[in-house]
């Protein structure tokens, strides 16, 4: 019996839709807790193509959400183990694996190779810089995001509204998985939706865009909402990468020397978050601001926004390439 026959049995799917899965070509951003369930699902409903992308290696804390990894893997890379678990999984389709972060500088690239792509990494800046990106090809972007017992899952641009025309403010807090904890099933649920969504976007279920599914798996209650009808911001400070400074650009670390003895460029202005302001008016020239994770920065920059300052530009170490 062939390996596809249960879901080939659905009418939505049958032959043609098998075949158009068999010839698409999805990139996962992330191989962690969503990763994980995403990656075994698209997998094993044969998708012919998936390319994987992860910096991180694997470690024993993880292997309570993260299936696809045993106590053998710990200390490789995600993505190469990822890719070795998969391949057993289903060997007709063809895995590919970047040991590498995704910035402003790759993301444009990963977009207009992948017929879609998914966002299952634990970092809200690299959500926003790939939302731009595949927003700019035309790409869709099923993104998700789990905290504790709580997450969403959405299907983004390809015609859809992007992220930031739904969450135009980035969190209050840089709180993540590693600082605030989360429970394995539910990074399960969220992953596996993240994977039902893709397959629908795939299939040329347009429904699937548009629309924002929510959970709160501690009180077990389930939510959503489209938003088709949301309007793209008017301005949106954009994420860049070190290799796109420019000469002329001010150059501001938000990172302490404790944090960051070496600063971003050594021709960058080390002043705190709360001393920018009074630094305030800036000449014409582009003010890029930087910390780690790209929330100081964020928070920088809407402040001198509100002070008439529009030429800015956000730079997150963590994901600078």
């Amino acid at each position: 019996m062939s390996r596809y026959a249960r879901q080939k049995q659905l009418p939505e799917i049958g032959e043609a839709g098998q075949s158009r899965l068999g010839k698409a070509h999805v990139a996962v951003v992330g191989a962690g807790g969503l990763g994980c369930p995403v990656l075994q699902y698209l997998v094993g409903a044969g998708i012919g193509n998936i390319s994987i992308f992860d910096p991180d290696e694997v470690e024993e804390s993880n292997l309570h959400r993260q299936p696809l990894y045993g106590m053998p893997d710990i200390g490789k890379p995600k993505a190469l183990a990822a890719r070795d678990a998969l391949r057993a999984l289903n060997p007709q389709v063809e895995v590919s694996a970047n040991v590498e972060s995704i910035g402003p500088t790759r993301a444009p690239e990963i977009a207009a190779k992948a017929d879609l792509v998914i966002d299952a990494a634990d970092s809200f800046a690299a959500s926003y810089i790939l939302s731009d990106a595949c927003l700019a090809e035309d790409t869709p972007l099923v993104s998700a995001s789990v905290l504790g017992q709580t997450g969403y899952v959405g299907g983004f641009c390809g015609g859809a509204p992007s992220l930031r025309a739904v969450f135009p403010e980035l969190p209050a807090t840089g709180a993540t998985c590693a600082t605030a904890g989360v429970l394995g099933p539910v990074v399960g649920v969220i992953g596996a939706l993240q994977a039902q969504i893709t397959i629908k976007v795939l299939l040329d279920a347009q429904p699937a865009l548009g629309q924002m599914i929510t959970a709160d798996l501690s009180g077990m209650h389930f939510g959503g909402f489209s938003f088709l009808g949301n309007p793209e911001p008017e301005t949106a400070i954009p994420f860049i990468a070190e290799t796109m400074l420019q000469c002329s650009d001010l150059i501001i670390e938000l990172r302490s020397h404790h944090e960051a003895p070496k600063k971003i460029r050594p021709e960058a202005e080390r002043i705190s978050e709360a001393e920018l302001r009074d630094q305030f008016p800036f000449s014409r020239q582009r003010v890029v601001l930087c910390c780690q994770s790209g929330l100081r920065a964020w928070r920088a920059a809407k402040g001198l926004q509100a002070q008439g300052e529009t030429n800015l530009a956000l730079l997150a170490a963590r994901a600078c390439k």
